[in-house]
């Protein structure tokens, strides 16, 4: 058996205890309390009043205009110097919501503002309120649009969470390292880790096809019963 193989497979379990145990439950995490951070930033910048839509594009000028990596580092390595300490996990998760949330409520500011205005209209007429006619009406038509872009938010951020092996996140990418820093085989095992994250990704790029397929014919019914 060829060197390269055996110390593969010897680091495979490794690798993807790693990524089952870390990677994944920060990947699912964070996107599903980016997703509601985004839903109420972009609520807040369509709808609220002036200061909580200023508070809102201020925060997503901030997380936008600065590289994910040193936000990752002022929550976890800054944040100390004025009291908070954050164990890794918990600073990487605060750090990647914080990420998807800003980029998110890009997404859903333009999906919402996408909905013809005459379907708020139509929901005002036969009695719904402001709160009925956006999760009844506006939000599942904007739901139909989003799909595509946060689907390739998830996926981008699968491949972005190896950036949590910086804070020391034991996730998969530092897996990699530790293991690299025992057996001195850089190329193998990084090239191990590359393929590892390439097979998530074709996953999800293939359940996005699925989903986006399945929200067409939703939207074509819809459409049709128009």
């Amino acid at each position: 058996m060829p060197h390269w193989f055996q110390l593969m497979a010897d680091a495979l379990p490794s690798l993807l205890w790693a990524g089952l145990v870390f990677t994944i439950p920060l990947t699912l995490l964070s996107f599903a309390f980016g997703l509601v951070l985004g839903l109420l930033t972009a609520v807040g910048r369509l709808f609220g009043p002036k200061p909580v839509a200023a508070i809102a594009r201020f925060y997503v000028w901030v997380i936008r205009g600065t590289p994910l990596l040193v936000q990752l580092f002022v929550i976890f390595y800054g944040l100390p110097s004025i009291g908070i300490l954050l164990d890794a996990f918990p600073a990487a998760l605060i750090g990647f919501t914080l990420n998807i949330g800003a980029y998110s409520s890009e997404i859903i500011r333009a999906v919402i503002s996408s909905v013809p205005r005459g379907q708020w209209e139509a929901a005002y007429s036969i009695g719904m309120s402001w709160r009925q006619a956006m999760s009844r009406t506006i939000l599942p038509q904007a739901t139909r649009v989003a799909v595509p872009p946060l689907s390739n938010t998830f996926i981008s951020l699968v491949k972005d969470t190896s950036l949590a092996a910086a804070i020391t996140v034991p996730e998969l990418f530092q897996a990699a390292q530790r293991i690299v820093a025992t057996t001195y085989e850089p190329l193998i095992l990084y090239i191990e880790a590359a393929l590892i994250y390439l097979a998530l990704s074709s996953v999800l790029s293939a359940l996005q096809v699925r989903l986006e397929r399945r929200f067409g014919r939703y939207g074509g019914m819809l459409e049709a019963n128009a």
